[in-house]
């Protein structure tokens, strides 16, 4: 079969199409004919060796969308979409013609969605999933505010917590921005060129601040975000640009008895991540949770795509088409 390949992580020009031996399942798992895989900017970091998980010599990819071809009387001819566990890192990944999946892992695709679709929508939703509902617990009446709300996940979030009944605040860097996302209307704006953060977020909830936040952004808005929080608020943390280290006012946070949490997917198991998209799937199917914009490349073109993704040159994500 063919495949995505690197030998040695480290850098992007280890990365090639290779031919490979068929995977072969083993208890527990079936073999999938892959469709369609998304690339998300973690599979290029896990073949520039900056994820520790990864164990090369290693097929990447998280994402994917197919169909069961595997003799299993509960799945075979099935399509089905998933993603999470080790998928790409500790073990094969998506980005080949077949690849063999744990059951646990398996997500029957709704017909509403495209092969290309579902294996677009994975991650992102995931993420904002296992952020906003499983980890900071959001309730309808809420205030959440969402960073980076026009990416990938930062849109999923805004639209799961809409879903769940809450108010949702979101930020642009600038208000040009806004000119792609007329999909997120019920979104109330903030543009951070405009005034500090805290000050915009006191002004939207008549002073008292978002009850929870979802940071995508991490590093520059990690303190302004705090300083945005309602008493007794939640703030989850789901990455960290630039400089990992933060400070903030300590004496501020526990007199706010404000709660901060992380999330990190790659910590969730295969069944974990597979009964979040379950959880979606009411979503998708009433088309509430759209799937992100994307771009269908070959096999062969991947690799420029992971190159894109590297230089923040594509706002689009990228979707592998098989065959």
């Amino acid at each position: 079969m063919r495949a995505l390949f690197f030998r040695n992580a480290g850098s992007l020009d280890n990365l090639q199409v290779a031919e490979l031996p068929m995977p072969v399942p083993d208890a527990g798992e079936v073999l999938v004919k892959i469709f369609s895989a998304a690339i998300n900017p973690s599979d290029a970091k896990n073949v520039l060796g900056k994820m520790a998980e990864t164990r090369p010599p290693r097929v990447p990819g998280r994402d994917f969308a197919g169909r069961v071809i595997s003799r299993n009387p509960d799945w075979e001819g099935k399509s089905v979409f998933g993603t999470g566990g080790n998928l790409g890192f500790g073990r094969d990944g998506s980005h080949a013609e077949f690849a063999t999946v744990p059951v646990e892992a398996l997500v029957e695709m709704p017909p509403e969605l495209k092969y290309e679709e579902a294996a677009a929508t994975g991650l992102g939703y995931l993420t904002a999933f296992a952020a906003i509902v499983r980890t900071g617990a959001v309730r309808s009446g809420e205030t959440v505010l969402v960073t980076g709300t026009t990416g990938t996940v930062g849109a999923a979030a805004a639209r799961i917590a809409a879903w769940k009944g809450a108010r949702v605040l979101g930020t642009v860097r600038s208000s040009r921005e806004l000119e792609k996302r007329n999909d997120l209307s019920f979104v109330q704006w903030i543009d951070l060129e405009s005034r500090p953060l805290p000050e915009s977020v006191k002004d939207l909830t008549e002073g008292k601040g978002a009850d929870l936040i979802l940071d995508v952004v991490g590093g520059p808005l990690f303190e302004s975000c705090l300083e945005s929080l309602a008493r007794r608020g939640r703030q989850v943390a789901i990455a960290s640009a630039g400089n990992p280290r933060v400070t903030f006012n300590l004496e501020d946070f526990y007199h706010k008895e404000a709660c901060l949490m992380g999330v990190d997917t790659l910590k969730l198991s295969f069944g974990e991540s597979a009964e979040i998209l379950k959880a979606l799937l009411p979503g998708f199917k009433e088309g509430v949770f759209p799937p992100p914009p994307s771009k269908t490349v070959g096999l062969q073109e991947a690799i420029s795509a992971y190159r894109s993704i590297v230089e923040g040159r594509s706002g689009e994500k990228f979707v592998i088409r098989f065959g």
